[in-house]
Formats: C-alpha cells, structure tokens, sequence
C-alpha cells in the first residue's frame, strides 16, 4: 500500500470486521499480553538471570524478551492471524507488505528500563487492519494495570490485572471491569511533558524550551516505553516529543489507545500521520499530545 493510500485511510475508521470476531480477538490479544507479562515478571524477580544480549542494531534483549514473544506467539497462533514482532523482526517486506490483517507486537518495551530495575516496561499488541491500527492492548505488568482501545468505540483502564500465566478473560469479563479513558481524576494545574528516560537529545531539550514560552509553569516527566501513551490517554500528562529512535511496535498500540481518549500522534517536525507496516519499520520523531 503506498504512503497516500496510508494517509487516506487515516481518515475513515475501519468497520470490516464483525463484532463477533472482535470480541473473539480482543479476548485472545489481551490474554496474549497477560500471559506474557506474567512471563516478563517470572524473570524481572531474577536479575542474575537475564542473559542480556545485543541486537544487531546494538540494543538489549534479555530471555524476557524472548519469553514473551514465545508466549505471544502461542497465544495468538490459533487465531491464525500473521504475526509481526520485535523479536521477529527479520520477516521480509516483501513476505508482509500486502497482508490486510496481522498482529503488530513488542513482547517487551522498555527493555533498558526492565533491565534498570524501574518498573517501566510494557506488554503491546496492535491489531493492524489495512496497516491501520483497529485494536489495542498495552498492558503494564508490575503495575497490574492494562489500556485498550477499539477503533471507533473508545479506549479504556483495566486495573488489577495480575501477570497470569492461563489468564482466560472473556469480552464480557473485560468489559464489566473497565474505565473510560480519558479519568476524572487526573485533573492537574502544571503543563505536564513526557520525555523518555533513557533516550533524549538536544532537540528533545530545544523543544521543551519552545515550550516553556506558552507553558512557564511546565513540568517534565520521565518515563520509558509505552506507558507515556497511557498516561496521556488518562490525562495525566499532556504532551510527549520523542527525537530519537524508535519502531513500529513501540507506537501502533499506543498510538490508538491514545486517540480513541481525545489524543493525537504525528511525525515531527512534519505533522504527518505515523504509517505502518513500510518496508523500514522505524518511525520518524513525532509528537503525541492530548487535544481535549
């Protein structure tokens, strides 16, 4: 699919799919990513046994990583739905460009910040439809706590969602235990922008100082992986720049569960929609911000 047609299609929500078979893979994607997490936590309670390793690309992957990508990838594989992960990344674009339905994954994001002890690492799992993202779960295992998002139909906080290694929730269950997103509660006076903790540049700096000119009263927050989507879909934070790199399946899960609370994402300095499944699977610096 060209980058037009991408865009194009950034302006319509996607309804091919019926309810039955929704719910159907709701179920399967969030039980997916509790069952990872609860592989993911397994490991975080053994430091001495990461077995930390370098990627071509020169960043970590523990056995977390790949435990849970294993795990996943049973989880989903009886919806018989192609899988695009992290840890799978040496699929070819050519095997990937023209499917209209496939799971975009990042078993383990953050895993700097799972290796650093600090609690901020995430589960994220992007139905893509058309490479455009139709159902979203991030879930945070240490903090039992998982964000959803049906395009069209809204995004929600799940709370006390324990790792599980047979987690079996039904749509139904889910659903009589959500939270409209965006929370009353996370009313706040101070301009409140997301930076990631590990990676940030210059230009990161620059434009929080650009910000500082309309927000004096601006404060920063430091958070790795995924979790700075969920934040800004409570209405905890209201801003977030990244000017370093990142990849398809740092965003897709994110991204929805972001804009279906009230939120945008768009390349910086661009404004561009973020476009999915291209033959580079990095994204372009963007920017996600709340707009209501």
């Amino acid at each position: 699919m060209s980058s037009n047609s991408q865009i194009a299609d950034h302006q319509q929500t996607s309804n091919v799919i019926d309810t039955k078979i929704r719910k159907y893979l709701l179920e399967h994607q969030l039980n997916a990513a509790v069952r990872a997490g609860a592989a993911i936590m397994k490991i975080y309670k053994n430091a001495d046994d990461y077995d930390i390793s370098l990627k071509s690309d020169h960043t970590p992957i523990t056995i977390a990583d790949r435990m849970a990508h294993d795990t996943i990838k049973e989880a989903l594989g009886v919806t018989r739905i192609p899988i695009l992960s992290e840890e799978g990344r040496e699929m070819l674009y050519e095997e990937r460009c023209n499917w209209e339905l496939f799971w975009l994954v990042d078993p383990l994001d953050g895993t700097v910040e799972f290796i650093k002890g600090n609690n901020e690492f995430t589960v994220n799992i992007a139905l893509m439809q058309n490479n455009i993202c139709i159902s979203a779960i991030v879930y945070v295992p240490y903090h039992h706590k998982m964000y959803i998002a049906e395009r069209g139909f809204g995004a929600w906080v799940m709370h006390n969602v324990e790792p599980d290694n047979n987690a079996q929730y039904t749509y139904e269950q889910i659903h009589a235990n959500i939270e409209q997103l965006p929370l009353t509660e996370t009313a706040h006076d101070n301009y409140r922008v997301a930076v990631s903790r590990s990676h940030q540049t210059p230009e990161t700096h620059e434009h929080i100082e650009s910000l500082r000119i309309t927000h004096p009263n601006l404060e920063i927050i430091e958070q790795g992986s995924s979790y700075k989507f969920c934040l800004l879909a409570e209405g905890s934070v209201d801003y977030y720049i990244r000017t370093t790199s990142t990849s398809e399946w740092d965003t897709a899960a994110g991204e929805l569960i972001l804009a279906e609370s009230g939120g945008t994402t768009t390349s910086y300095p661009t404004g561009e929609p973020l476009l999915y499944n291209k033959e580079s699977l990095d994204n372009p610096w963007f920017i996600a911000k709340r707009v209501n």
